[in-house]
């Protein structure tokens, strides 16, 4: 599969030909806007694991040009609604859907969820993606929870999607333990340097991952990788 990173915890991978974008957040994103198209990129779904601005800003923006489907919890589904976003899949944690290419399972994140307007915005979730070109779990922005020793029930992973910066989630301790409990080698770092709060010491970070047995993917913005 390949991941193209965008900037903080904004992501795409390519599966079955379709384009999964995630937390789509470059508009306002220093590090990104200058480097990113946002009206070029591409969507067939775009997936908002929760409200919060830095992973919905420029939801609306895509999924109007692209007509992409999204996909997110009950609360984000209704707020896009009346945004005028009308192609839109409501989950909630726990559940899960086919949706040809792919299947979609929503699991628990620790963190919470307002929208931009300051309405509620659900549940945060994390989910896990499995198809038949392989498996992988995106977080969500998150704490350590012992609610992840579930995922290995659920899929085998070829990798995941963590946040690693600190503050609001996970840091990358926490992130390598989190590794360890859904069992997964190849972790692809998200959620940090964007703003002071979040910046991160890299071959700290990395090292961190390497003593654990894992490896820590810290993708250049921009830039795809092979996974």
């Amino acid at each position: 599969m390949k991941l193209t990173y965008y900037g903080h915890s904004c992501f795409s991978v390519v599966i079955g030909g379709k384009i999964l974008l995630f937390d789509p957040f470059i508009t306002y994103n220093e590090l990104a806007n200058n480097i990113v198209d946002v009206d070029s990129l591409p969507a067939d779904f775009i997936l908002v694991s929760h409200g919060h601005q830095d992973h919905i800003a420029d939801c609306v923006r895509i999924a109007t040009r692209t007509g992409a489907k999204v996909i997110g919890a009950w609360e984000v589904h209704e707020w896009l609604q009346k945004q005028g976003v009308s192609n839109t899949h409501p989950m909630n944690t726990g559940g899960k859907w086919n949706f040809g290419a792919f299947t979609v399972k929503c699991v628990v994140a620790q963190h919470s969820s307002g929208l931009p307007d300051g309405t509620y915005g659900g549940n945060p979730m994390g989910f896990i993606i499995t198809s038949a070109e392989g498996n992988f779990y995106y977080s969500g922005d998150t704490a350590l929870t012992l609610d992840m020793q579930l995922i290995p029930r659920w899929a085998k992973l070829n990798f995941a999607v963590l946040p690693i910066g600190d503050n609001f989630t996970m840091d990358a301790v926490d992130a390598a333990a989190c590794a360890e409990m859904i069992q997964c080698k190849t972790i692809v770092g998200v959620h940090y340097d964007t703003f002071g709060f979040i910046k991160i010491d890299h071959p700290a970070a990395e090292k961190v991952f390497r003593d654990s047995g894992a490896e820590l993917k810290l993708v250049p913005i921009s830039t795809t990788a092979e996974l």
